[in-house]
């Protein structure tokens, strides 16, 4: 978290800091809270914290009432009326308290924290459905399946840039892109141009810190000061995070 708003605040980016249902459980809700803030007030940088791929409308609750103002309720695995009345209770709440909401039609395969989808039960969005969708849910951004995956590809995905653009002549909110770690850059910058307006990358950001971290104790096996092995590894996650801001455009922006 430090890195990414340290790194967004140098290059005046707007900034959004999403975590999964495990990220929350592992760190603790009210320190990722007070942390937020905290880094917001030191480095003057305006940041949302985001609730990534939550399902469970009680722990949303719990969550926009501790302080956080963006929401993704993810019931994409249920049938579209399922998928829409639970959406709609999530509105209603998060609306009280002044949050956005996004939701998923279509559903990306690969993992991201416990969710697990394989290929063959990935869907694409249906435009004339995401249509109905937003209308009657009355979210505020929408996810779209259009070919990418969470995690990294085996292969380079192929990006069905038709449907998204059929998709934003459909709806008026708008769209998120999730599983954009390891996407080709002009994938991602032809994404912005139809339409989507928030990028998701998680695994790019792990991986560079993690591999950075790994080769500084092959380095140095007997190495124990996390002050002095955690500066590689913050070092090459900040390099992710600058080029995914340079990517999507929004240096400069704040």
């Amino acid at each position: 978290m430090q890195v990414v708003v340290e790194t967004a605040a140098e290059m005046r980016s707007p900034l959004i800091l999403a975590g999964t249902p495990g990220t929350y459980s592992y760190a603790g809700t009210g320190n990722v809270v007070a942390i937020a803030r905290d880094l917001a007030r030191l480095w003057d940088q305006p940041l949302a914290l985001h609730l990534d791929h939550h399902e469970d409308l009680p722990d949303i609750t719990h969550k926009v009432q501790a302080g956080i103002r963006s929401v993704m309720i993810d019931g994409s695995h249920h049938a579209f009326e399922d998928n829409v009345a639970l959406v709609k209770s999530v509105v209603a709440l998060s609306h009280r308290y002044d949050a956005s909401v996004e939701a998923e039609l279509g559903r990306l395969g690969g993992a991201e924290d416990d969710l697990v989808v394989d290929a063959k039960d990935a869907l694409y969005t249906n435009p004339e459905q995401a249509r109905e969708f937003v209308s009657r849910t009355g979210i505020d951004s929408l996810a779209v399946a259009i070919g990418t995956a969470h995690g990294l590809y085996a292969a380079e995905p192929k990006l069905d840039f038709d449907r998204l653009a059929a998709i934003r002549d459909c709806v008026d909110v708008p769209l998120v892109l999730h599983g954009a770690s390891g996407l080709p850059e002009g994938d991602i910058r032809r994404a912005i141009s139809l339409g989507v307006c928030k990028v998701n990358v998680a695994t790019e950001l792990k991986i560079a810190f993690s591999d950075a971290l790994k080769q500084y104790f092959i380095e140095q096996p007997g190495a124990n000061d996390p002050r002095h092995y955690m500066k590689p590894a913050k070092a090459a996650m900040k390099e992710v995070v600058r080029k995914v801001i340079h990517v999507c455009g929004c240096e400069g922006q704040l």
